[in-house]
């Protein structure tokens, strides 16, 4: 850790990096840009992150590291660009921020605020070692709507989606974009430069790109910003959104800005706007609406992870539902591998397996039968989510796998009729014989 310059020795304003991995509308380097510190960024490949689970995968595989490592190196020549230097560390935060904050001088910290159990964790024993008198500054950054401006008490979070979507409709606004960020003096950057870690760094296999896959896409910033131009202004996909999102085969029957969402490459308040500014130009339906309605789902998942916390990991879920789940890890290679009773659900798998990505049909019909059919412990396939696919989001992803597996948001507790979802969504077995050849 070598650092020379005198100028780092001023005192200095860190901005922690997680899910927020973009320049702007990013609140915490709004606010350090005004602290009048020096700025700098950090970001750590924790390798708690990719260690191997009880289950036998890895905690985060390939697909999602490598989009993490390019959103990374996107961010980084933007954060250049403004001056602003990106240490890349590869130990616990919980370390290596103190160690900077020793080197550099920091005074203050500003970090995204996160509520789930790893990420509180870190948090915790973070402030732990941190001398009491540097500051901490956390903000909610992820949200559509955000916490203060929502029109009840988390406590009175309405348990299903449909109240909440029409009480954040009718009372609540989303906010406008976080004032952009000027360059720095140059004299910010620090003498020392910091290299991105490869998969191999990271203790993980290199994937091939697959020709057929449905997200051929690279991480970061200015990547989901030619996704928005695309789907947006050049083809007009968002005008014929709600018509084709059930699609299996291609780049465009979605919008595919989960990925970079979850990662916080780009906000959904960024997007929003865009929607609307689509709606006043080009035109407003619908499959305009639509897409604000799959974020507005995506805020609810948020919001029940923050109301109820580390119930969202437990087996009986926010329900506390009790039902007699297996844990036969043949039967769950079987799911992994694509090779249990039931095509459709295969070649959703074998999908997933060989590109990092699943369609939101394909995700809801193989999570039934994991929970419904085989009734596995709806957990071990939430975990094996989060090791493969590319758009993994803590919040949605559990949030989706209590509700379809009746501990949940559903009041219906329903279960998908596979046979029925693949006669309906692929009549001709054309995405079946894409990936089971």
């Amino acid at each position: 850790m070598k650092v020379d310059s005198k100028s780092d020795k001023k005192p200095t304003a860190m901005v922690w990096l997680r899910y927020d991995l973009r320049a702007h509308d990013q609140k915490s380097f709004a606010l350090a840009a005004k602290s009048g510190l020096k700025v700098i960024a950090y970001y750590s490949f924790d390798p708690q992150q990719y260690k191997t689970t009880k289950w036998g995968f890895k905690k985060t595989d390939a697909y999602r590291a490598k989009f993490l490592i390019e959103t990374l190196s996107d961010l980084k020549k933007t954060l250049n660009d403004l001056n602003i230097s990106l240490i890349v560390d590869n130990i616990e935060p919980s370390t290596g921020i103190v160690n900077w904050v020793k080197t550099l001088n920091i005074k203050e910290i500003y970090f995204q605020k996160e509520w789930t159990q790893e990420e509180r964790f870190v948090e915790d024993k973070l402030r732990s070692n941190l001398d009491s008198e540097i500051n901490l500054h956390s903000n909610y950054d992820q949200f559509l709507f955000h916490p203060e401006d929502i029109s009840f008490k988390l406590n009175d979070l309405p348990e299903v989606f449909t109240q909440f979507r029409k009480q954040c409709e009718k009372n609540s606004f989303v906010r406008q974009l976080t004032e952009e960020i000027s360059p720095l003096n140059k004299e910010n950057l620090l003498d020392q430069s910091f290299s991105i870690p490869t998969l191999i760094d990271l203790g993980l296999d290199i994937k091939k790109s697959n020709p057929n896959s449905a997200f051929p896409f690279s991480g970061g910033t200015s990547q989901a910003k030619l996704r928005t131009q695309h789907y947006f202004w050049e083809t007009k996909k968002l005008s014929f959104y709600k018509q084709t999102r059930n699609g299996l085969i291609g780049v465009d029957y979605s919008s595919k800005f989960s990925a970079w969402l979850a990662n916080g490459s780009i906000s959904p308040r960024q997007l929003y706007w865009e929607i609307i500014s689509y709606e006043k130009e080009i035109k407003k339906n619908q499959s305009t609406y639509w897409l604000i309605f799959e974020l507005i789902w995506r805020d609810y998942f948020k919001y029940i992870s923050l109301k109820h916390q580390n119930a969202i990991f437990h087996l009986s879920g926010i329900l506390k539902k009790e039902y007699q789940w297996q844990n036969d890890l043949e039967i769950v290679k079987k799911w992994i591998n694509g090779t249990t009773k039931e095509s459709f659900v295969n070649a959703n798998m074998i999908e997933l397996q060989k590109t990092g990505w699943m369609s939101n049909r394909g995700r809801q019909n193989v999570a039934s039968y994991f929970a419904k059919d085989l009734l596995l412990d709806w957990r071990i396939g939430a975990a094996y989510f989060e090791s493969q696919l590319i758009d993994y989001d803590v919040h949605s992803n559990y949030g989706n796998w209590m509700y379809v597996a009746g501990v949940g948001n559903d009041p219906r507790d329903r279960k998908f009729d596979i046979s029925w979802q693949a006669q309906k969504y692929d009549s001709q077995n054309k995405f079946q014989k894409l990936w089971l050849k």
